[in-house]
């Protein structure tokens, strides 16, 4: 998978693409965003020419994922560590990609006002 096809993965409901690093050290880095509320739920980059995303998840689930994807799921890169986790996504089959992502954006998402 390529850096354009992960986006396109994650451009779900109301997330877009934005580009705040404006530092010519970090290169075309995507973050993805709610529109609505601008919370982070995707940051993707490339390290070592490996494509990878930081998603973000509960504690219990990202400790679960690195336990059965050790190779794939780790710790993620320059974010805190118990909520966010960094999975190279060529290694990982594309539903659990998927399943990940939607956790990340759905934990992001703004709260519903209760009435």
């Amino acid at each position: 998978m390529n850096k354009n096809k992960l986006i396109k993965r994650c451009l779900i409901g109301d997330g877009i693409e934005t580009y705040p690093f404006n530092d010519d050290r970090y290169g075309d880095i995507p973050v993805l965003r709610h529109k609505s509320n601008n919370k982070w739920f995707g940051l993707i980059f490339t390290l070592n020419d490996i494509l990878y995303i930081n998603l973000k998840a509960e504690p219990e689930t990202i400790s679960i994922l690195k336990d059965q994807y050790p190779d794939v799921i780790t710790s993620a890169w320059h974010m805190n560590k118990s909520h966010w986790c960094k999975i190279d996504v060529n290694k990982i089959e594309p539903d659990i990609l998927d399943a990940v992502i939607k956790r990340s954006y759905d934990i992001t998402a703004p709260k519903r006002k209760k009435k």
